[in-house]
């Protein structure tokens, strides 16, 4: 038990690692492509790749009970949130969004007890609160603000994206975590497939390199590599307790700032850090 426990937060871990490069390798993306194309294009991008690793290795169909949950996946991670998030980055700067990602363990863990059964301590909740406002404070406190429209989008990004990390797994127990999001971008592939037709820019002249990886990274890591790994832990490790996790993702993002880009670490920073540490520590206590 103490094995399956420490994998699943071992593999969560290394998914949000993953995670945390997303929105500021978005933030770079939508400078030389439309959030729409962004969008549809890193999800056929990911569903062709997902494809693929379904047919080599030979994975049966989903039954049609699970044709709905893994909708609703496609919807929150695959559709929506990239999207929601493309279209509030126009209107904020990725530091600014920092805030918001503080709320997507609690939204994942409440969608984990009203999808996934699950029934945390009350202890857990407090935990999750406090690390939440932590980042919270933080985040607000560093960043170059946004707008009211941006901070909506941000908002309804994070509701559905916690929707749709616990939708998948749910669906995860059953298929696995990389078969749940491979079949959740096939399913999805029709649409965002003609949405990207539909986008399509007219002239990719002005598109510079790191706009080319940014779209790399989104539709290879943020939309595919991560979830396997994410799946796999919130599976092993519980929806709500690895969902806290998340918590650490702005620091995440912060310090491969530092390490890519040579933007200071403050004193802050690091006690914050420390911080939430203690409060996902504390969360996966009681959860």
């Amino acid at each position: 038990m103490l094995k399956r426990l420490g994998g699943g937060w071992g593999s969560g871990l290394l998914g949000v690692i993953i995670f945390s490069g997303s929105l500021p390798a978005t933030r770079v993306a939508v400078g030389g492509f439309t959030p729409l194309f962004l969008t549809s294009a890193r999800a056929v991008i990911a569903a062709l790749l997902g494809a693929a690793l379904l047919i080599a290795l030979r994975q049966s169909w989903p039954r049609r009970r699970d044709i709905i949950p893994l909708g609703i996946t496609a919807i929150g991670v695959v559709i929506g949130f990239p999207l929601l998030t493309a279209l509030a980055l126009q209107h904020m700067t990725s530091a600014h969004s920092i805030v918001f990602i503080g709320l997507l363990p609690l939204a994942t863990a409440l969608f984990g007890v009203l999808r996934g059964a699950e029934r945390p301590q009350p202890a857990f909740w407090l935990f999750s609160c406090a690390g939440a406002f932590a980042v919270a404070l933080f985040a607000g406190t560093h960043s170059d603000g946004g707008t009211l429209t941006g901070d909506l989008l941000m908002l309804a990004a994070i509701l559905i994206c916690g929707l749709g990390y616990a939708e998948g797994a749910v669906l995860s127990r059953r298929f696995g975590g990389w078969q749940v999001i491979s079949w959740a971008l096939v399913l999805s592939l029709p649409v965002m497939a003609a949405l990207m037709v539909a986008s399509w820019p007219t002239d990719f002249a002005g598109v510079t390199a790191p706009q080319w990886l940014s779209l790399c990274y989104v539709s290879l890591f943020s939309m595919l590599i991560g979830f396997v790994f994410w799946y796999r832990g919130l599976v092993l490790g519980g929806i709500a307790g690895v969902g806290q996790l998340q918590l650490l993702q702005p620091f995440f993002g912060l310090a491969l700032a530092q390490l890519l880009l040579g933007e200071a670490v403050s004193g802050t920073m690091i006690a914050v850090t420390l911080l939430v540490v203690l409060c996902v520590v504390g969360a996966k206590r009681f959860a």
